[in-house]
């Protein structure tokens, strides 16, 4: 064998040898360091609106509301702990409505207005790369 073929076979066979772990390098999505957090959507999601609703999340029903660009990011889980309705985010007032029977909540999830008695649950989040981060309790 010459030279020039073996060197063109070693480098063939070092370049396919090598492939698998290019395509997987390039292929996978951003994951969270820890397996505590959980991506919930993209930065660019929440940004559009102001609020991220993620109802099959993987720490459940979550509200997220704020911007990429704010250094406080709130999420709750948006169940009314009074009948079970969806909370709606209004920006300004900056409270957690619900529409079945007017429950208020504050930004930090706890009640401002019955009848709900019960907090809003709540989730550290952050924002890493384009994801949305939750941390569930």
């Amino acid at each position: 064998m010459k030279r020039r073929d073996f060197i063109n076979w070693a480098g063939l066979g070092g370049i396919a040898s090598s492939l698998p772990i290019a395509i997987a390098a390039c292929s996978s999505q951003t994951t969270p360091v820890s397996k505590d957090w959980q991506t919930v959507g993209t930065s660019a999601e929440l940004d559009k609106t102001g609020q991220l609703l993620a109802k099959n999340s993987p720490a459940g029903p979550l509200l997220l509301v704020g911007t990429s660009k704010a250094a406080n990011l709130t999420a709750v889980n948006p169940t009314c702990t009074h009948a079970g309705c969806t909370v709606t985010w209004k920006a300004e007032t900056k409270k957690f409505v619900c529409p079945c029977h007017d429950s208020e909540f504050g930004i930090d999830g706890k009640v401002q207005k019955g009848p709900a008695t019960e907090a809003l649950k709540t989730y550290a989040v952050k924002i890493e790369g384009n994801s949305v981060l939750v941390k569930p309790s």
